[in-house]
């Protein structure tokens, strides 16, 4: 069955290798360039970011050795807005975001999608190492390396159904070897890493500009000051490095950051044991299979290309509730918990809330 399938080409291998799959396939495909920075400088250094000319340039290249029609779109206002903004918001309010994820929910499978579907188009076609099967079911990629089912886990049923990863059965090296036979000139191109709308992937220097200086305390957790911070968005839970503190811990091991408190502007730090979570609250799931009634066993991802843990989850009162059959360390609210049953995505849900069992 022919579709009309619109191809999202970045200028990277992937992208142009799964536009080139699709149209190989028989399907009648469109290349479009997602323009998402107004000043197409400000994204990108070297092999950080994207959304320079140079991308729009290779990405056009790429589409004319397909040989198939190619456009720009410019969604630079939707992208600042539901990603960057988004960003910046989260980190404020003291959680981690992840803005790939973000950028998958509302631009690449919202914006995008909605418009190819008013357009006419059948499916929107990415270079996402991940696998569609029969009724839509979302499995994670071959290349355990590459793998993105985790930052495709917020799409809807609805939305997978007019999605396509060509990528999803071939491991990194074999889609460049790939892209060199068909002559593509990307086959050999870097890739973007970090967070693509901070070039130079400093984002504490990037917060600090919009949020701007907020001195607050950082103490221990038996509420004893032990540093100073200039603003409380500039940690994630977790955090070793970096951490400003004037004096060492009695014990003299490292200490981690526990909680970022943005009502009293502080952060609190401690041993690394402190860090275990064994519970954990998601709000706003996602189902991409039928919401089950109660609880159930499965295995659950809390970051991109992080630990797989087992675990019991179970739907209430519109929440996810996660229990997890070993502790993980360093959860951050914000991120994603994805579940999954094998290579299956189950569902995700963004995490509000993680705690420790009762001693």
């Amino acid at each position: 069955m022919t579709l009309r399938v619109l191809a999202a080409m970045s200028g990277g291998v992937d992208s142009a290798v799964a536009a080139a799959r699709a149209a190989e396939a028989g399907h009648e495909v469109t290349g479009v360039h997602m323009a998402l920075s107004s000043n197409p400088q400000s994204y990108r250094t070297g092999a950080r970011g994207c959304c320079t000319l140079e991308d729009s340039r290779d990405a056009r290249r790429a589409a004319d050795v397909i040989g198939i029609p190619f456009y720009v779109w410019d969604l630079a206002e939707r992208f600042h807005r539901d990603v960057v903004e988004d960003f910046v918001d989260e980190y404020a309010a003291g959680r981690t975001p992840n803005p790939c994820l973000r950028c998958n929910e509302k631009i690449k499978f919202a914006a995008l999608l909605d418009r190819a579907l008013a357009l006419g188009f059948d499916a929107v076609c990415t270079g996402h190492y991940a696998r569609l099967g029969e009724g839509g079911v979302l499995r994670r990629g071959v290349d355990a390396g590459k793998d993105q089912s985790y930052v495709l886990a917020v799409c809807t049923p609805e939305q997978l159904a007019h999605a396509m990863f060509p990528l999803g059965d071939t491991t990194k090296a074999g889609i460049r070897a790939e892209a060199e036979r068909r002559g593509l000139q990307v086959a050999d191109k870097p890739d973007s890493h970090d967070i693509c709308f901070i070039a130079d992937g400093d984002t504490k220097g990037f917060l600090a500009d919009r949020l701007g200086t907020a001195p607050g305390p950082i103490v221990d957790v038996d509420g004893n000051e032990v540093g100073e911070h200039e603003g409380a968005y500039a940690y994630t839970v977790g955090q070793r490095k970096g951490l400003r503190i004037g004096r060492p811990a009695p014990d003299g091991r490292p200490r981690y950051v526990l909680d970022i408190s943005p009502v009293t502007n502080t952060v609190t730090v401690g041993p690394r044991e402190a860090l275990d979570v064994h519970e954990i609250v998601g709000e706003r799931p996602v189902w991409l299979s039928e919401e089950p009634a109660g609880a159930f066993g499965c295995q659950v991802q809390l970051r991109a290309h992080g630990e797989v843990h087992d675990c019991v989850a179970e739907p209430r009162d519109g929440l996810l509730r996660i229990r997890l059959a070993r502790p993980a360390r360093g959860v951050a609210p914000g991120q994603a918990a994805v579940l999954y049953a094998g290579d299956r995505v189950l569902a995700s849900a963004t995490i509000a809330e993680a705690a420790r069992l009762p001693a």
